[in-house]
């Protein structure tokens, strides 16, 4: 389940955000504001079903999903490829993230 939210959220995120992009970077339709609205709120409810007691360690190992999402966003839907630094950049995140979320804890 945690994977899925983490997956989930971080593409309402990056869409709620580039709607936000588009509007004021792009030139596009105020009309973009609704569905990156509504798509940042998902991304908030979907956040919210980490399965962690404290909220800073649910968003902190949601960075590096968040990072990795990006970064396929970036290729994806940019048309940029991410580069090696890129990716190992990413997978440094990630092993980070896994860290916080499944680390050992006393207590």
């Amino acid at each position: 389940m945690t994977a899925f939210a983490y997956i989930a959220a971080a593409i309402a995120e990056i869409a709620g955000c580039f709607g936000f992009w588009a509007w004021l970077r792009l030139g596009r339709s105020v009309l973009w504001l609704a569905p990156a609205i509504a798509s940042l709120c998902l991304f908030a409810a979907l956040l919210s079903l980490a399965p962690v007691e404290q909220a800073g360690r649910a968003f902190a190992a949601y960075g590096g999903v968040y990072i990795v999402a990006s970064l396929a966003w970036l290729w994806l839907v940019e048309g940029a490829r991410p580069d090696r630094w890129d990716l190992a950049g990413g997978a440094i995140c990630l092993v980070g993230a896994a860290v916080i979320l499944w680390g050992p804890r006393s207590g």
